[in-house]
């Protein structure tokens, strides 16, 4: 058989090491091929040779701020994939070196990694009804470009460029991926007032780096907190809004480092009590640990440590990391206008995998995700298990995401279906069923029960008992709102801001529903908003309810935490959504109130009471994602232009391609027609 070698050098600088547990690997779905470790010294005695050791400490100097990844600052990297005409017999091999007082030292390391695929193939295959179709080759998410010698680091600490390198052509490299690159507009100099001035330099105190390289940020960085718990690990949730804050302010390369490595752990094996999840999942978060390298107590190394729900409280899986992560990265194409990042073949099929999950068939009769409670933002139990509003509007935006980003070609054909027939069916779903306002509200007052066919009005058999007290004298004359969650015989008809500012940003409702949900926060204000925006859920759940329904939890006691706390984070998203409806005043009014208060009680993470009067009784201080949240809203309001870039419109060719089937046979008029007429 004839075979093949292959050389990729990695572009990203320095050096990482990404290991894949041999067990079931998620990316090759075979066990690499064991190597002696005689061959193994034998290879690195060929490539070691006046190879320095001084570089063994440099990650032992780094101090990272906050296993998985292995890295190792600065080295010389070479990945040598030999492979016979089968593929999937490929082997690669990384050779990592450091130097030490002229003395040469070869240390050669085995990552688990796939070959060089990227530098072969351009497409991914995709089979919608295919398990295996991710079973492609990917060399270790990192951007592959001819070899080219940017710097030379000399003995003396030095660094000097150096213009010699192999002559390729301007097409041939992704410019994109030259150090010190920066596609996003230049920095635009403005006035900024005191307190945002606090914000970015507590916003930039939380950056973590890894190896030399900004990875994201921590959840919360409060210097007196003695006990960080998991606030010192990067959420992918959380850096969101740290991830625009940086964008719109020009700083581009801590949000692709970001997407990339998480891109990586994407491919992880994650088991809980022997049972491993899909493969699309994303982590809820990861560390940046410092190790001893080899068990020498000498030499270190960066690694990170994701979190995919095996540490996290019940143990739940956050079903929100994959489409939060989609979201950030159709906002980095848009911000920068560097969309070579959404066609690598590894990103292109992180989206895929993201999607396959997603997108799987299952018992469901409805087009909404079911979800376990903990699942998302609310991380505990709060009673929101089964078709939250949150989980479908942050789905409907990665689906309309992903449909921008994903390249069409024969084999991602009916991927592209798919996702145009459950945004179809699922726009029709939330419009048509979670959608409540004081008409609709008195025709649930007056369902029948019981109906058994066809033309039922009240499909979900919905009694009209639970139609809380409440809401009966709260709900507005104008205006109306998506409820919580929707399940046979049950509809939870608490208000969630996140699911239905989501719904308008991501034009999930229609324009008339975007609008009355913006007129009712304003007709309740003093409820969603007071003393501190804004309100995660209203009202919260007291007595008997919290009791059965929370377990008596006490970190969610009424009016505290995600039981009807005032989170600041939510901030940028009402503005996105102001400004998206053409209220940006709305916005402005909310960012005011909160730029009284936030640096006055050192950026707490949210506030308790039916006001928001008192800071959380567990509140973390100097939370991230309250500074960047405003800091966000801030720099949309002041170019509400870059705001039309993280916004969608109403989709009309979904309109004309509307699937749900209605016609003569007694189903309702579909909602979509509104809009449309």
């Amino acid at each position: 058989m004839k075979s093949s070698t292959c050389i990729g050098i990695s572009s990203m600088k320095p050096c990482c090491i990404f290991l894949v547990s041999y067990r079931s690997s998620s990316i090759f779905g075979f066990s690499p091929p064991k190597m002696s470790r005689s061959g193994i010294r034998n290879l690195s005695k060929s490539l070691s040779k006046a190879v320095d050791r001084r570089r063994l400490h440099s990650c032992k100097h780094n101090k990272p701020q906050i296993v998985g990844y292995k890295c190792v600052a600065d080295p010389n990297w070479r990945a040598f994939s030999v492979s016979d005409s089968s593929w999937g017999q490929s082997r690669v091999f990384s050779d990592s070196f450091r130097v030490d007082k002229g003395r040469s030292r070869g240390v050669l390391v085995i990552p688990r990694v796939a070959s060089d695929f990227r530098n072969h193939s351009t497409s991914v295959e995709h089979h919608v009804n295919e398990k295996n179709f991710e079973r492609i080759y990917i060399q270790g998410g990192l951007n592959v470009k001819p070899l080219v010698i940017e710097r030379i680091e000399t003995g003396d600490g030095l660094v000097k460029e150096d213009n010699t390198g192999i002559n390729v052509s301007e097409s041939d490299v992704n410019t994109n991926n030259v150090e010190g690159s920066n596609l996003t507009e230049p920095r635009i100099e403005r006035e900024v007032s005191e307190i945002e001035k606090e914000a970015w330099n507590i916003l930039r105190g939380a950056v973590v780096s890894y190896c030399g390289n900004p990875v994201g940020t921590v959840a919360a960085n409060d210097p007196a907190d003695n006990q960080p718990l998991n606030y010192d690990q990067i959420f992918i949730r959380d850096f969101v809004p740290s991830a625009l804050a940086f964008l719109l302010n020009g700083e581009a390369e801590i949000v692709k480092n970001f997407l990339l490595h998480t891109l990586q752990l994407q491919s992880w094996e994650k088991t809980v009590d022997c049972y491993s999840p899909g493969q699309g999942l994303m982590p809820a978060s990861f560390k940046v640990r410092t190790v001893p390298r080899d068990g020498s107590p000498e030499a270190f190394e960066e690694v990170l440590d994701p979190d995919f729900g095996e540490s996290a409280i019940g143990r739940v899986a956050p079903v929100d990391s994959g489409l939060w992560w989609i979201i950030l990265l159709r906002a980095y194409g848009k911000i920068t206008g560097d969309y070579s990042l959404q066609d690598r073949v590894d990103v292109q099929t992180g989206i895929r995998l993201i999607l396959n999950l997603c997108l799987t068939d299952g018992f469901d009769m409805f087009p909404s995700l079911l979800v376990t409670d903990g699942s998302c933002m609310i991380d505990r139990r709060m009673g929101i298990h089964g078709h939250p509003l949150e989980i479908q509007a942050l789905f409907y935006s990665a689906l309309r995401c992903s449909r921008e980003m994903l390249t069409v070609n024969d084999a991602t054909k009916n991927l592209v279906a798919a996702v145009n027939n459950r945004l179809s069916a699922l726009s029709f779903h939330i419009r048509e069923y979670y959608w409540v306002d004081i008409k609709k509200i008195n025709e649930i007052y007056r369902y029948n029960t019981e109906e058994y066919s066809t033309d039922a009005i009240n499909k979900f058999n919905i009694y009209p008992d639970q139609i809380p007290s409440w809401l009966v004298d709260w709900i507005p004359d104008e205006g109306g709102y998506f409820i919580g969650n929707l399940q046979p015989a049950h509809m939870d008809f608490r208000f969630f801001t996140l699911g239905n500012l989501w719904a308008i940003v991501s034009s999930l409702g229609t324009p008339k529903q975007n609008k009355d949900v913006l007129d009712l926060i304003e007709a309740k204000w003093d409820d969603l908003v007071a003393n501190m925006p804004l309100k995660i859920i209203y009202p919260a759940l007291e007595s008997d309810e919290w009791r059965i329904i929370t377990g008596s939890d006490p970190k969610n006691t009424p009016w505290s935490y995600h039981n009807g706390g005032s989170w600041p984070t939510l901030l940028w998203q009402f503005t996105l959504a102001c400004i998206k409806m053409g209220k940006p005043e709305l916005a402005q009014r909310a960012v005011a109130l909160a730029e009284e208060r936030l640096a006055v009680d050192q950026w707490p993470e949210y506030y308790d009471t039916r006001s928001g009067r008192f800071i959380g009784k567990q509140s973390r201080l100097y939370q991230t994602w309250t500074v960047a949240g405003f800091l966000t809203s801030k720099m949309l309001l002041q170019n509400p232009e870059k705001a039309s870039l993280l916004f969608w419109e109403e989709d009309y060719e979904l309109l004309e391609t509307c699937v749900c089937g209605l016609s003569k046979n007694g189903r309702r008029k579909c909602s979509r027609l509104g809009p449309r007429s």
